[in-house]
This record gives structure tokens, C-alpha cells and sequence, in this order.
């Protein structure tokens, strides 16, 4: 099973000079969750923001031009080489913008997390996908000094 699993802006924004343009308490905790003890897929800059393998994970990140090596942690020069490694575990697509679109024609679920809030200058956003095409069930709710709203998308068979 490939799942894609990212938060988005209320303008589509993913990214802002190659960092997440937020920081909310508890809005990683489902990221965490989900991804742990199954393969995470990631690019190049997407690993670089986060400067370490994520534990309990197999970490493959998707370069073309650098190698990334250790514990838990391969490169691949594609996300086609990517799901290969990956094997038979369900994997999550962890972006960056690039990765995504790349592997929205492949996701059998989508878990998205809409921050309410908008990111001037924003330089990278989660592409449209044909939402009809997925079953829409809201997950949660959260409230607080930024809102959040989570969502999962799952592909109609």
C-alpha cells in the first residue's frame, strides 16, 4: 500500500525555503503515528530539513545528485527504485512538492492535514489531485492559536 501523508495551507502551501513553514504542537504526532515501523519515502531537501534518519522507520530518500547511507536510512535515484527497495511494507510518500506528484497517480491514501493559515511567499505547494476519485473521511479536528484539520483521502476500487 503507498500512501502520500503531508500538511497543507489553506493557499496549498507545503514548503517556504526548504523548511516547513510551521511549527504547531501535536500537529506531527499523526505523522509519527502512521509512519513508524513502515518505509518512509522522502526527496533530497525533505531529508536535509529533518537532518537524520526518522527512528524506527526504513528511511529511503530520493536523490539524484548526493548518497545518503546508515542505519535504516538508502538512497534512491527514483521513486520508481524507491518503492522497489521499499519491498512489500506499506510505504508513506513524505514529500517533497516533486515526490508527490510523482506518486499521486500511486496512492491508495492520502492523509492530508490542513493548517488554517496562509503562507505569503510560499515556494512549494502539494499539487491538485482529482479529489472524486477518493473517499473523504474527516479524522479529526483540532482547535487552538492555529487549527488543523485532518483528513484522509482513500482511493475508490
Amino acid at each position: 500500500m503507498i500512501s502520500i501523508i503531508v500538511a497543507v495551507s489553506k493557499d496549498g502551501a507545503i514548503g517556504k525555503g526548504g523548511k516547513m513553514p510551521w511549527k504547531i504542537p501535536g500537529e506531527q504526532q499523526q505523522f509519527k503515528e502512521l509512519t513508524t515501523g513502515h518505509v518512509v519515502i522522502m526527496g533530497r531537501r525533505s531529508y536535509e530539513e529533518i537532518g537524520h534518519p526518522l527512528p524506527n522507520r526504513k528511511n529511503i530518500v530520493v536523490s539524484k545528485t548526493k548518497v545518503f547511507s546508515g542505519e535504516n536510512l538508502i538512497t534512491a535515484k527514483s521513486l520508481e527504485e524507491a518503492l522497489s527497495l521499499a519491498g512489500e511494507e506499506e510505504i508513506f510518500i513524505a514529500g517533497g512538492a516533486e515526490l508527490f506528484q510523482k506518486a499521486l497517480p500511486l496512492a491508495d491514501r492520502i492523509y492530508i492535514t490542513y493548517v488554517d493559515l496562509e503562507v505569503p511567499d510560499a515556494d512549494r505547494f502539494f499539487p491538485d489531485f482529482p479529489e472524486e476519485e477518493y473517499y473523504r473521511e474527516v479524522i479529526e479536528k483540532v482547535g487552538g492559536e492555529i487549527s488543523y484539520l485532518r483528513v484522509l483521502f482513500t482511493k475508490i476500487v
